[in-house]
């Protein structure tokens, strides 16, 4: 019974350690970040390469961010960002059954929270630790700061393309306007990318962009972000098609 009681104690001194080691987000509050995981990653994936990687990221506030990308992005990404508390288990039971059922870890149910958790601290890596990792850092973000904050660092912090981050440089670089000025086209076609933003891009469209550009204006009509129009001009999608994530049919270089 003494090798119980040493596991329960050596699990608990873990667990403190790690949770001791969790990022301090207090400074999120009222001030950007300086920089990320995924800018730094990237940084130095061009290095290695002997290159060196443009960054273009301007940070918006919340008033200078089109509504219309705001819904747009809760409607691809994560529809029940108000409702969970950093995490949606529901979606990440249905994403472990999907992988379990095709061998793959393709599916990874990450909600907002957790996207943000993982641009800022962590990295693309889809080992399980980091995963858990992750799931600290959410609900981190969400006891200490706001929906509306954390929502707002991620328009800032999403990757949208090759040196491009956040909402604005997104805009700047594919739409040549503000995000403030982003048409609902404009809106949905970045927020249908950010699944995987190196191999899509909003500006030229394609057969990826447009047919999940349809599926969330659906969606997004469905939820009142948009006002009804006639049924005739758009493709009719079953409920299930409706519900199902953007998941993009490439993986995004790491």
């Amino acid at each position: 019974m003494k090798w119980i009681l040493w596991l329960i104690i050596a699990a608990f001194f873990s667990c403190s350690v790690y949770l001791a080691w969790l990022p301090d987000v207090s400074s999120l509050k009222r001030a950007p970040p300086k920089t990320t995981a995924y800018i730094e990653l990237r940084k130095s994936q061009a290095k290695a390469q002997g290159k060196t990687l443009p960054v273009h990221w301007t940070w918006a506030g919340w008033n200078d961010i089109s509504d219309d990308l705001k819904h747009a992005v809760l409607t691809a990404e994560d529809d029940t960002f108000y409702r969970h508390n950093g995490v949606d288990w529901g979606a990440v039971k249905m994403a472990f059954d999907k992988d379990l059922s095709e061998r793959r870890l393709a599916y990874g149910a990450s909600t907002i929270t957790q996207q943000v958790a993982r641009n800022l601290y962590l990295s693309p890596s889809k080992n399980p630790l980091r995963k858990i990792k992750e799931v600290f850092i959410a609900y981190k973000l969400e006891k200490e700061l706001g929906k509306r904050r954390i929502f707002e660092l991620y328009l800032n912090i999403a990757e949208w393309g090759k040196g491009i981050f956040g909402a604005e440089a997104a805009s700047q670089a594919y739409f040549g306007k503000h995000a403030s000025e982003l048409t609902v086209d404009e809106a949905v076609a970045l927020a249908v990318v950010l699944p995987s933003p190196l191999r899509h891009d909003a500006g030229k469209g394609g057969p990826y962009v447009d047919r999940n550009s349809r599926r969330v204006m659906a969606r997004m009509r469905m939820s009142g972000y948009l006002p009804d129009e006639d049924e005739g001009e758009f493709e009719v999608y079953t409920s299930t098609e409706l519900a199902a994530p953007v998941v993009s049919t490439t993986t995004a270089t790491p």
